[in-house]
């Protein structure tokens, strides 16, 4: 997610579940090969496994990015075919490449020729006045035929006309059967859903097998961004192996040594807390909790010390609806 998924928050993300993929924000192809890649691609160890998501519709220009990538150590290429934003659509790449499919399959062509690493899509279920049932097969039939290793399919439309990006990620209906009909016609790809996922519970009814088949995974984004405390669910709920970590405050403990490090670098604290604000959700004390940091979390001064001060305004009681 772009602005939200950066380095600091995958490190912080990667405490609560050692087991999820996690996704960089998209970066551009041009963002890639001429800008700062350090500050821009960069990323700790400790995040892995660690996907690369990739926004461009240059064939030759996308196999570049995605070598440098792979060098970096990235364990996965994704191909961004689900934005919908006028920036975006503007540089022709994003949501409206549904309309091309032939070319996204020339993308991911070129991309697998070049890195040697999962090469993955992520696409809507159409765009504007597309059928969905034609528009996904389209693009389906085309990256499979290039050698795609799988797609994360968003079961939403694009509307590119009329909607802002937000209001593309909720009132275009979900269509969760659709994603299940692509998988049953492709057994053997592996398919994951994403769009309106709230919960886990939601995640393993969707994962469930239908007539025998089942979908590979899911893809959370705003809910795990929103309550990142869901996280902590992932790996014994999803993969039948324990969190790395017991609960929330035990989760600040394990990142605060990341935190000190970059703090170290010149980094301010909030560049690191701004993806913690929603940790504790639920508990009496999260809205003081929240409140620190937005403000206290903010100055110039703030430090370890501060995080400590907001985290002692949590109750330690079990979260429930009080806060």
């Amino acid at each position: 997610m772009m602005d939200w998924t950066d380095r600091h928050c995958r490190a912080f993300h990667r405490t609560l579940s050692a087991r999820a993929l996690l996704y960089t924000e998209m970066v551009t192809t041009g963002a890639v090969l001429h800008g700062p890649r350090e500050r821009l691609i960069g990323f700790d160890a400790a995040e892995h496994p660690v996907a690369i998501q990739l926004g461009g519709s240059d064939p030759g220009d996308l196999a570049a990015a995605a070598r440098i990538a792979e060098g970096f150590g990235y364990r996965e290429v994704n191909l961004n075919v689900g934005c919908p934003s006028d920036r975006v659509q503007d540089g022709r790449f994003g949501a409206c490449l549904m309309r091309e499919p032939a070319l996204v399959g020339e993308c991911v062509a070129a991309i697998k020729a070049a890195v040697s690493v999962p090469v993955t899509v992520k696409c809507r279920i159409g765009v504007d006045d597309q059928d969905p049932e034609a528009a996904l097969d389209a693009l389906t039939a085309s990256v499979r035929a290039a050698g795609v290793d799988a797609l994360v399919v968003h079961a939403r439309k694009a509307w590119l006309k009329g909607l802002s990006p937000k209001e593309n990620r909720d009132i275009p209906p979900l269509d969760y059967g659709r994603v299940h009909r692509l998988k049953a016609a492709n057994p053997d790809l592996p398919v994951a859903l994403n769009g309106g996922l709230q919960d886990l519970a939601t995640a393993k009814v969707e994962l469930a097998p239908r007539d025998g088949i089942a979908l590979d995974g899911v893809m959370l984004g705003r809910a795990a961004y929103a309550e990142p405390a869901l996280l902590l669910g992932v790996d014994p709920v999803l993969f039948g192996e324990p969190a790395p970590v017991a609960d929330p405050f035990a989760a600040i403990e394990a990142y605060e040594p990341y935190i000190a490090a970059r703090l170290q670098e010149g980094l301010r604290l909030h560049a690191m807390t701004r993806h913690m604000l929603g940790l504790f959700n639920g508990r009496p004390g999260a809205r003081p909790y929240r409140r620190h940091l937005s403000v206290a979390g903010t100055r110039p001064d703030a430090g370890l010390h501060t995080l400590r001060e907001a985290v002692a305004l949590v109750s330690r009681e079990p979260a429930s609806a009080a806060a």
